[in-house]
């Protein structure tokens, strides 16, 4: 019998593990469906470009085809491996918006406003900045400027300056507007994953248990009670207890998918899979929602970019002195901006710049030297929905992602002036002994009706599914969770990562998912707020 199980040693799984397993009177199992991390790639940050390939370390999702995109499925990758898709990502440390936090609080996650959740950001980083007011300068994470720079990385940030963007030296600052730097999850040229973070300092405790390879199948009850977890390694069927809780961190897609298996979700939709229904909770599953990008490329004049390298010497500078171009996340550079269509203060456009040619996630090789630049609308009001397939717990969930059926059509204005900006910055002279010819969309590709067409056979997602078990109030009959994470209508269970956010933050969702964990922890343990 453990005090906690806890499914998926993800992201937020990962530090649940290290805080909870802190008192050695605590016996915490953590329950993992992929691998080790012990691929080199991983821990290598450019080696992100090869992860692509690697089934292994991957869920290798894809949607329902989406109507509003050509009826194309998008491939959405996550991470299946120890950190989750925290060692997998492109580490940019972005924590998003103060206001996002306090939206949160006002749709009824109380106590989630920025005053309170920044205290947890702080505990978690460890800036090789230092600590400061908004900044953790010995916390687990590992948070770095570039090691390396491609020489296109500066230009984006000249063009972008050029363009009208302030220039910015951190995007976690006073201020979120500007153009400038990513900081990365890394450490000392490394990725920082959330398994190299929190998990490794810690697998010797003996109170700690790791199991790799075991897929979560549903949920056991004593009555109302979460009393364990059933799972299964190499086809053979495993079962254990927990006599405080069990806490589900299995991401915005493994986390509805395993509540349903437990009878706790739509009641119809599980009678249609001959689960027996326990709670009767419409939102599981629902208020899906995620970032659709759209690159815009163009051809590099100069052989300077990370399309054709020498990968053999890469890999022997980085093993070798952690330098060199192996240590970085590729998507160096990068902005926020106000829109001319933003409805508050708030940023609503984020751009990754990438000096490479990058088509279909990287995945469609191209000839020749090129440049992408990423953009993402912050804040859409599309909503999609996760459904299952079937009752076996093998069988992927269904994906229908929703990406631009907001019945107002704004999502898709501002995909379009996504468009418009990026090629803005482009350009502008900073680009100008680099600039060859457009890509995508291509210089046929003018008025707002052809870029919407281009936007519907281009666009994928940029990984930030989110709010598929969203907290609330309690009157909120969407909600799946209260604002202590805890599922309603039921005891000893909860949902810590990604799912629980009630709306997209304006940027990258990693480092969000791990300062939930990290409040979640003291909720949990019943300690005063950080």
């Amino acid at each position: 019998m453990y005090d906690y199980i806890i499914v998926g040693a993800g992201s937020a799984g990962c530090v649940l593990a290290n805080r909870l397993s802190a008192d050695p009177e605590v016996r915490v199992l953590l329950l993992e469906a992929g691998p080790s991390d012990w691929h080199p790639f991983v821990h290598m940050p450019a080696g992100l470009a090869k992860l692509i390939g690697q089934k292994g370390v991957n869920w290798d999702y894809s949607t329902a085809p989406e109507a509003n995109l050509a009826g194309r499925r998008l491939w959405w990758p996550r991470g299946k491996v120890l950190g989750g898709s925290s060692s997998i990502n492109a580490m940019c440390y972005i924590r998003g918006n103060r206001a996002d936090y306090d939206e949160w609080d006002d749709l009824g996650a109380t106590g989630w406003y920025w005053d309170n959740v920044l205290p947890y950001f702080k505990r978690s980083e460890g800036n090789v900045r230092g600590a400061s007011a908004l900044h953790g300068g010995d916390g687990p994470l590992g948070v770095s400027d570039p090691v390396y720079q491609n020489p296109l990385s500066p230009v984006f940030i000249e063009a972008g300056h050029q363009a009208g963007l302030p220039l910015t030296q951190d995007f976690n600052g006073e201020y979120q507007e500007g153009v400038g730097w990513y900081q990365t999850t890394t450490r000392k040229g490394s990725r920082s994953s959330a398994a190299e973070a929190y998990l490794k300092p810690v697998r010797s405790r003996k109170n700690l248990k790791v199991l790799t390879g075991a897929a979560a199948s549903r949920v056991l009850f004593e009555g109302d009670r979460a009393s364990g977890v059933a799972y299964s390694i190499g086809g053979k069927q495993f079962a254990e207890g927990a006599s405080r809780e069990v806490l589900i961190c299995g991401g915005a897609l493994n986390s509805p998918q395993l509540l349903m298996l437990s009878g706790i979700g739509p009641a119809a939709h599980l009678r249609e899979h001959g689960i027996e229904v326990r709670v009767d909770l419409p939102g599981v599953g629902g208020n899906l929602q995620d970032h659709l990008d759209i690159c815009t490329m163009q051809r590099c004049t100069q052989p300077i970019t990370y399309d054709k390298t020498n990968d053999a010497l890469i890999a022997l500078e980085y093993y070798l002195l952690k330098k060199g171009p192996g240590t970085s996340n590729i998507a160096e550079t990068g902005a926020f901006l106000r829109s001319r269509f933003a409805e508050d203060a708030r940023p609503d456009i984020q751009f990754h710049f990438v000096p490479a040619q990058l088509d279909d996630h990287g995945r469609n090789q191209m000839p020749g030297f090129g440049y992408t630049v990423h953009a993402c609308y912050l804040r859409p009001r599309s909503r999609g929905r996760l459904h299952l397939a079937s009752n076996n717990p093998a069988d992927k969930v269904l994906i229908d992602a929703g990406y631009l059926n907001d019945a107002e059509g704004h999502d898709s204005k501002m995909m379009v002036e996504c468009v418009k900006l990026s090629r803005q910055i482009f350009s502008q002279p900073a680009f100008a002994p680099f600039r060859g010819e457009e890509l995508f969309p291509g210089e046929s590709v003018q008025d707002d009706a052809a870029l919407l067409e281009f936007i519907r056979r281009k666009a994928e997602s940029i990984y930030h599914p989110i709010g598929t078990c969203k907290m609330g109030a309690p009157d909120d009959v969407d909600a799946v969770l209260d604002p202590q994470l805890r599922v309603r209508g039921v005891h000893g269970l909860r949902v810590v990562d990604a799912s629980v956010m009630p709306k997209l933050i304006g940027g990258n969702t990693n480092a969000p998912t791990m300062m939930i964990a990290e409040r979640a922890a003291d909720l949990i343990l019943g300690r005063p707020q950080a």
